[in-house]
Parts: C-alpha cells; sequence; structure tokens
C-alpha cells in the first residue's frame, strides 16, 4: 500500500501516518517526493483499512501496490532510482559503460585492457576472478590473485571495478574492496547471497537468470531492497529459448517493459546475449535504442587466447569502433539521454 500525503500536509501529519501504521505493525517508510511525500507500507501484519488512512489528516489518497514486488515497482516509487558507481551515475542521462574481459588471466592483460578502457571514455572496469562454469574442467578464474590486478588497474586509471561475487562468505572482502559486486545469472535465486548483499551499500549489478521470468528478475532485486540496499542495477544479458543459432535470446521486449515497471536503472550485456563477437555491436545500438542506463561489453587485448568466453570477447579495435557507433546514437536520441552528458563523457 502507498499513501500520498497532501502536498501541503506538515512534518506533524506525515509523523502521524506513520506512528498509526506502525501501531498496526506494518513497516511505513517515507518515500520524498519533488512536490510531496509518500509512505510506503510493508508488512501487512495488521490489515488497514484505507478508509481509516483516508481520514487522517494531510492524507491525500491511498493506492494499492498490485505487483508481487512492491519496494522495486514504479507503483512504490515513481521517481528514477539514481545508482552511483565512483564517478559514473546510472540513470543521469548518460550510458554507463562497464567494460573488460570475462575472466582476469594476468597482470597485464589487465592493465593494458584497463588504459584502453580509460582513453575510450568507459566508466567501470569488470573482470572475473572466479567463474562459475558449466563443466568443471574449464577455466575457473585466478582467484583472489585476479582482485589483486583490478586493484592495481583502479589505482593506475581510476576506474572503479565491477567484480562477480560467488560465495557469501566473500562479502565482508568486496564490501570493503570493490566498487560494484555482479551477481551473476545462475546466482540470480541465491537468496541467502541476495539477503547478505541486502545488508551492505555496496551498489549490486544483478544478472537476470538465463531461464527467469521477468517477475522472478524484478522479485530478487525486491530481496536486495527489502533488506535495505537499495544501490541496485538490472542487467538483462539473454534468455534460454528454443533458438540455438546464438548463444541466447536478448530480450529486449523486457527491457523496454523494465523502464515502465521499475525505477531501477536497466543495462544490457550483449556480450552474453550473443556469444558471438560479431553480434555484440548491432546488440548494443538496439539496446542504446531503447533507453537503457548502460551496457557491459566484454574486451580482452587477444580473444583467440582468452581462457574464458573467447568467443564472445571485441578486440581493442573491435571495441574501439563499438565506443564511436554508441557515442553517436546516444547523441543522435536527445529524447533518451541528455546532450550535455554525453558531450562531456
Amino acid at each position: 500500500m502507498l499513501v500520498v500525503m497532501k502536498a501541503n500536509a506538515t512534518e506533524a501529519e506525515i509523523e502521524n501516518v506513520v506512528a498509526v501504521l506502525r501501531e498496526n505493525r506494518n513497516k511505513p517508510e517515507r518515500l520524498p517526493g519533488h512536490t510531496r511525500v509518500a509512505i510506503g507500507v510493508m508488512g501487512n501484519k495488521e490489515y488497514v483499512r484505507q478508509d481509516d488512512i483516508l481520514r487522517l489528516p494531510g492524507v491525500a489518497e491511498v493506492i494499492e501496490v498490485t505487483k508481487k514486488y512492491k519496494r522495486v515497482s514504479r507503483e512504490f516509487h515513481p521517481q528514477d532510482t539514481l545508482v552511483k558507481v565512483g564517478q559514473a551515475v546510472f540513470g543521469a542521462g548518460q550510458p554507463v559503460m562497464i567494460a573488460g574481459p570475462c575472466s582476469v588471466e594476468s597482470e597485464e592483460q589487465v592493465l593494458s585492457t584497463a588504459h584502453m578502457l580509460k582513453s575510450e571514455g568507459v566508466h567501470i572496469l569488470r573482470g572475473g576472478i572466479f567463474k562459475p562454469r558449466t563443466s568443471p574442467y574449464f577455466f575457473q578464474g585466478i582467484g583472489y590473485a585476479g582482485l589483486k590486478h583490478l586493484q592495481k588497474a583502479r589505482a593506475e586509471t581510476g576506474l572503479p571495478i565491477c567484480v562477480e561475487i560467488m560465495a557469501t562468505e566473500d562479502i565482508d572482502l568486496y564490501k570493503d574492496e570493490v566498487d560494484m559486486i555482479q551477481v551473476g545469472a545462475r546466482n540470480m535465486q541465491n537468496f541467502d547471497l541476495l539477503k547478505k548483499l541486502a545488508r551492505i551499500q555496496t551498489p549490486v549489478l544483478l544478472k537476470r537468470g538465463h531461464a527467469a521470468y521477468l517477475e522472478e528478475f524484478l522479485m530478487a532485486a525486491e530481496y536486495l531492497l527489502d533488506g535495505g540496499n537499495h544501490n541496485v542495477v538490472l542487467c538483462e544479458r539473454g534468455i534460454r529459448t528454443f533458438e540455438t543459432s546464438s548463444r541466447n535470446t536478448l530480450d529486449l521486449n523486457s527491457v523496454a517493459l523494465m523502464r515502465t515497471l521499475t525505477h531501477l536503472p536497466v543495462i544490457v550485456d550483449p556480450s552474453h546475449a550473443a556469444g558471438r563477437h560479431d553480434m555484440v555491436p548491432p546488440l548494443a545500438r538496439a539496446a542504446i535504442a531503447t533507453g537503457v542506463h548502460g551496457l557491459i561489453v566484454e574486451t580482452h587485448p587477444n580473444p583467440s587466447k582468452a581462457l574464458s568466453d573467447a568467443n564472445q570477447q571485441l578486440d581493442f579495435d573491435q571495441f574501439r569502433d563499438l565506443m564511436r557507433q554508441i557515442r553517436h546514437l546516444a547523441a543522435a536520441l536527445p529524447d533518451l539521454y541528455s546532450p550535455e552528458a554525453i558531450a562531456h563523457a
């Protein structure tokens, strides 16, 4: 339930509504808006009659939130949420670019990639140190040594780092050493992990599971917000369908729909959606045309020698060309992206 206060409601009237809701063992949360305050009601431990709330001084209307996901829904939070990672802000009028290798393999690989990305205006460096692989015989990452390489790249370039987390026991390390924590598709419904990430404030990049319904995806995000972490960015990375000609099917339908259903920033991962480097640029352009808040793209100094997902990673020249295309396309869409933000990227 959402209690919308009148524009001229006093602080005393707002606090009175909060107190009444708490008396009924609900969890009210103030949601300041541009012109008025709304109060989100979570818990519903005891039934509260709408008519009783409407009679309280200062109350304009009471809205039932019909979605299973409450805090994630625009019904609960109409304004867009901005998520800041380093100097980058998701939802501030410029597509935020996250890029880097699928897996951290060596210090030289990471540093050369980071410096190239910095020169191209990329905002965040990504790299996997532990890799969830389908086969136990595939390369699994170099572990914590990889985090040291990423941190050195951050020190040299100023790029914040985004790293996928695999285990709950690493949360204390990640919250202090990583700028953005990625929850991969295979862990989207690892509820123990989500509950513990909800207790920290480090931004979380939540990827959609390859067989998850959109509602399931948003419900996974609900775990994070309900636990107190509102710094969440959603990532569409393709879903499994009957089509086998590419790795996954990029669900741009859901990308467009999420922009209406949720206030959280939404980005797209064309690398995992395609599984083929030649499909990454057109999928990235299509995503930008929907007005997404950013992209996450894989690039490698020498993709043919990459230890994981070699075929979907762009080499440096291909990545530079993609960045040129993205800048031109975003600049041509002033209704979706701020020309001033693009100009200063």
